[in-house]
């Protein structure tokens, strides 16, 4: 690793320089790796969530297991994960249940909106698109409070969202960017890829919300 020499705040005449040693570089096979795991977190939480029942348990649990990666440089072993899962699938089931019909609302009225079989026109389409972003922003916050509270507990996590969409009002923003981008991917471009990006978009949350609010929101 390559030593940067830097004079010390308290440095002066007499004072040795102190050694700042530069953090290395991640090189491609690590990146590569990273890349694989993120894909392979997508595809999992797919198949656990194909009885729609899982949903919520699936991304709870694959939250708290990339919140413990970033964290340590490590994921948690396959024991605590099924642990955590079984202790997920019930109390996300009315999660999951609300979610679906939220989304399944907002996408029709902005269906109808837009092939003009509900009167409203442009303003109308601009505010229930952005109302279905905030949503989604906010519903991706959420999934990283499940995350960094490992898990279980999601009026906790819905409260840790609210009280950082308060004071970090750019977070919600960001999030919102992120579930869209995801979305408008895995709809328009790159249908089958949709669960390799699932993995892809709770890493992009959980760093959008680090870089925006810090490591934990409050």
């Amino acid at each position: 690793m390559a030593e940067v020499p830097r004079r010390g705040a308290e440095s002066g005449p007499g004072w040795p320089e102190e050694p700042v040693v530069a953090a290395p570089r991640p090189d491609w096979r690590e990146t590569l790796r990273t890349a694989s795991d993120l894909a392979l977190l997508g595809i999992v939480v797919a198949l656990v969530s194909l009885p729609v029942v899982t949903v919520g348990a699936a991304v709870a649990t694959a939250s708290a297991a990339l919140h413990t990666w970033i964290e340590t440089g490590s994921w948690p072993g396959l024991r605590p994960v099924l642990r955590d899962f079984r202790r997920a699938v019930i109390p996300g089931i009315l999660p999951t249940v609300l979610a679906g019909i939220a989304a399944a609302v907002l996408a029709v009225n902005l269906l109808a909106l837009t092939r003009g079989v509900v009167p409203g026109g442009v303003p109308l389409i601009v505010v229930t698109a952005a109302l279905t972003a905030a949503a989604g922003g906010f519903a991706g916050l959420t999934v990283v409070r499940l995350g960094q509270q490992g898990g279980p507990g999601w009026r906790d996590a819905v409260r840790g969202a609210a009280g950082c969409v308060r004071v970090r009002p750019a977070t919600l923003l960001g999030t919102a960017g992120t579930v869209a981008l995801a979305t408008l991917l895995c709809v328009l471009i790159l249908p089958p890829l949709t669960p390799i990006l699932v993995g892809y978009t709770l890493f992009g949350l959980h760093a959008t919300t680090r870089r925006l609010a810090g490591p934990t929101p409050s």
